[in-house]
């Protein structure tokens, strides 16, 4: 039981803000709904029993709340050419605040994503990317644990996450990212300086490398009026059919 309660805490980042005038309730169903929605929780997964959440969940007998099937949205996913370019260029032009940066055990979500056993050691690392005209991004990083052992915080700080692994000998040689809209929750809210609820832009990434080891599970929360990605795309034709295709990303600021 402690075990499913902890897994939950741990997809729940923010949690609710008794403070906030929105309320309670409606915080935890924006907080659930943006979950189910990511793909935190997976179809038939029992969730906490809140009841507000019947627009996305079921009731079953001696069940309990479960995910309702066809809920999750599926995201488009982006071209991450020119990656390294655009991570470099955030580095350049954005300054990092840590919130948290620690060994912990990966939570089921995280594993699954990883292609780890639950609770195996993994750093994650939580920061706030600001720019001069206030913060930008809430960014949530996972590695595995031997590796988050290369560098220290001060590092990080330092340089944006690709950057230092390749510094330490750790190259990335295949990223997979996909990108959609979410609503800000209590905590994340206040840190980004939005309103609860406020749109942001969901940017999730996972890097491996050349032995498809996965070394960087990360989430980036976006303010829009501050953060856009952009993708520009050359026309060919293969075998008499016409395609479309990324030749390169910008991220504008």
């Amino acid at each position: 039981m402690q075990q499913e309660m902890d897994s939950h805490r741990s997809r729940l980042v923010g949690g609710v803000d008794p403070s906030n005038p929105t309320p309670l309730y409606h915080q935890l169903f924006t907080l659930l709904r943006d979950r189910i929605f990511d793909g935190a929780y997976e179809e038939d997964e029992k969730l906490p029993s809140e009841q507000q959440l019947v627009d996305l969940v079921y009731r079953a007998r001696a069940r309990g709340t479960r995910v309702a099937a066809q809920t999750r949205t599926r995201p488009v996913n982006a071209s991450v050419h020119g990656l390294f370019e655009n991570v470099m260029s955030l580095g350049e032009t954005t300054r990092v605040r840590h919130l948290e940066f620690a060994e912990t055990g990966a939570p089921s979500d995280v594993a699954k994503t990883m292609g780890l056993a639950l609770g195996t050691s993994v750093q994650r690392a939580v920061r706030i990317r600001t720019t001069p005209d206030g913060p930008m991004a809430h960014v949530t990083s996972y590695v595995p644990a031997d590796i988050g052992r290369l560098y220290t915080q001060q590092e990080l700080t330092a340089k944006p996450l690709i950057i230092l692994l390749e510094a330490k000998g750790v190259i990335a040689t295949e990223a997979r990212q996909t990108i959609n809209a979410i609503s800000a929750e209590p905590t994340i809210a206040t840190h980004l300086g939005v309103e609860p609820g406020a749109p942001l832009l969901a940017l999730n990434r996972v890097v491996k490398d050349s032995d498809g080891r996965v070394i960087e599970f990360i989430t980036a929360l976006y303010r829009p009026d501050r953060y856009a990605y952009r993708m520009q795309l050359s026309r060919s034709v293969d075998d008499g059919a016409s395609l479309w295709q990324a030749t390169d990303t910008l991220n504008s600021i």
